[in-house]
């Protein structure tokens, strides 16, 4: 049976008032105020309206419904006596002379109140995610989500670039992350694998003679959970051009970002082109982060000469960074408890002083500043009033440290913080390698398929011990807005000399690039041309343009940290037919 609505529940004004309607909703709530009186709100993707029983055939007819079932109601629209301005409808009322039961709530108790959603625990939310979307405050979420996807989309095409879609099931690469591996069942043994990126089929693409491509492209990365990062799977907006260097890439997003961000923001200042330019050692050196939030004004100030010999144990032989805020107002417990953030999100301890209106050194580490109180002073440049943030460790700790806390100072300091605004940096000249964290050997730091600064001299005088490979910087490069990464990208080693040259370093040798980028090897010994590109994440934008702390509020069907589905009921156990024609032994299982 097809419904047909003469308006949704967000159209009706007062001039329909008198005009015969028929709307089809969810019955949000009904209060009897009387025998033969009640009031219904029925709600629609588009908004509410008030309907009122004023009949016992009509009282009949909602009477015994459970919340949330889905309703078709025939009526006349008259003005109401107690207008509400605060809805779009609120001058007007439905009065009935039919009502219908579509789809009846066989549940006296819903899971939580639905526009109240957002209250409820995490795990209910997801596992009833149907209901949660119900809540106009989530629903508004994921319709800012399209419709950035379409400015996106039309911005991109408008700037000459072709959407083309790239496969789903492809090979296994080392690209960074854990695959996610799909048997093969004409195959034994082997193994597609869902891609992390597009990487390779895009730098076919342009190979292959395209010369601007793009896609919205789903991504497939089985990593831990972040607040800006979802499990399992995320989209991006993944773009490259041929005959094109950094600056090309970095005009076309500077065109196609700003307007999007002004237009859909939760704020409606972004920054304009060309967004500033930070390499990643003075980003690690000034904001002791290589995603820095430039709407806050703080800076790290380099004290180890100053403060490594004062008798405090923890600066002795470490590097020391101060940041200087000025016309301070924190309480001793608001400092604590600003220490003990720093601590648990950075694993190191963050020291202070304050330089009060007396012009007296006072608080935390005072007792060692006061011996050199003029030295600190002076290189500082203290005035009355200022508080001094101190962390100290080897060089990338002590940054870092120091990074985490300039952001919870920014946060407590709204003089020092431009909240309401959206402020891009793009982060350059990144390290080409560094050692992993648990090798202890040299990695690729980004993208392994990058071009070097200095091309293939650089690697051969690297590879023959004339050169650190650790100072070796990449064209590679991140877009950052607030604080967020919202994409790496980078000039493409399109030179297979170049590329085995790269990979050698990392004990990886020809046959081994051959043999795991067979088609791109292949390609490029074909004649390729230069070509960049980039891949901001969709999912972070619209958290960005929603004003939201979690990946998780805006993405439709979302899984929790521990990366279940728990509405789907997925990861599941399958049947052990589907075991065997895949030729799958499962060793260990997960106990139910």
């Amino acid at each position: 049976m097809v419904q047909s609505r003469t308006h949704t529940c967000n159209d009706l004004r007062m001039e329909h008032v008198g005009q015969q309607v028929k709307l089809a909703g969810w019955m949000e709530n009904v209060r009897e105020v009387g025998q033969n009186l009640a009031f219904v709100v029925l709600r629609d993707f588009y908004g509410t309206t008030q309907v009122v029983i004023e009949t016992e055939e009509m009282m009949a007819a909602v009477k015994g419904l459970n919340k949330e079932s889905t309703i078709s109601v025939e009526g006349v629209v008259r003005e109401r006596d107690s207008k509400n301005p605060k809805l779009p409808t609120g001058g007007i009322e439905v009065v009935p002379s039919k009502i219908e039961v579509l789809g009846r709530c066989r549940h006296n108790e819903l899971p939580f109140q639905i526009n109240r959603s957002r209250e409820a625990d995490e795990t209910q939310r997801l596992k009833y995610r149907y209901l949660d979307l119900r809540n106009p405050e989530v629903k508004n979420n994921i319709i800012l989500r399209c419709n950035v996807v379409a400015a996106l989309r039309a911005a991109m095409l408008a700037e000459g670039f072709l959407e083309i879609t790239t496969p789903i099931l492809t090979a296994s690469s080392p690209e960074g992350a854990r695959d996610y591996l799909v048997p093969s069942r004409k195959h034994p043994g082997k193994f597609y694998a869902l891609p992390q990126a597009p990487q390779q089929f895009k730098q076919l693409l342009m190979a292959s003679g395209f010369d601007r491509y793009f896609q919205i492209a789903p991504c497939f990365r089985d990593e831990d959970a972040r607040g800006d990062r979802s499990p399992g799977e995320f989209y991006q907006l993944d773009m490259e051009m041929a005959f094109a260097g950094q600056d090309d890439v970095f005009a076309v997003l500077e065109r196609v970002l700003p307007p999007i961000f002004a237009k859909y923001g939760k704020y409606d200042t972004a920054s304009e082109a060309p967004f500033l330019r930070i390499p990643y050692l003075e980003a690690m050196d000034k904001y002791g982060s290589d995603k820095p939030d430039l709407r806050i004004d703080l800076t790290l100030t380099d004290a180890t000469a100053l403060l490594s010999n004062c008798g405090f144990g923890p600066f002795e032989g470490n590097t020391v960074k101060a940041i200087v805020v000025t016309d301070f107002s924190g309480t001793r417990k608001q400092i604590d408890k600003l220490c003990a953030d720093v601590e648990v999100q950075a694993g190191e301890k963050a020291y202070w002083f304050r330089y009060d209106e007396n012009k007296e050194i006072v608080g935390g580490i005072a007792k060692f500043i006061q011996p050199i109180k003029d030295q600190v002073v002076e290189a500082l440049d203290l005035t009355p009033g200022c508080f001094v943030g101190l962390t100290a460790g080897k060089l990338l700790s002590a940054q870092k440290t120091a990074g985490v806390l300039r952001n919870k100072l920014g946060a407590f300091c709204p003089a020092h913080m431009d909240a309401q605004r959206y402020e891009f940096c793009w982060i350059v000249d990144f390290p080409m390698y560094e050692i992993g964290e648990e090798s202890g050997q040299l990695e690729f730091c980004h993208n392994p398929f990058s071009m070097p600064n200095g091309g293939l001299e650089v690697l051969k005088k690297a590879a023959a011990g004339q050169a650190d490979p650790l100072t070796i910087t990449a064209f590679q490069y991140d877009l950052v807005c607030n604080g967020v990464e919202l994409s790496s990208g980078a000039v493409r080693n399109h030179d297979p000399e170049i590329m085995i040259e790269a990979f050698q370093l990392v004990r990886l040798g020809e046959e081994d690039v051959k043999a795991k980028f067979p088609a791109m090897y292949n390609a490029f010994t074909y004649g390729a041309p230069p070509h960049a590109g980039i891949a901001p994440g969709v999912d972070r934008m619209v958290m960005l343009l929603a004003g939201e702390d979690s990946i998780r509020e805006i993405i439709p069907f979302p899984m929790n940290k521990n990366a279940q589905d728990l509405m789907m009921g997925a990861p599941s156990f399958v049947e052990q037919k589907q075991l065997d024609e895949l030729n799958i032994v499962c060793t260990k299982k997960e106990e139910e």
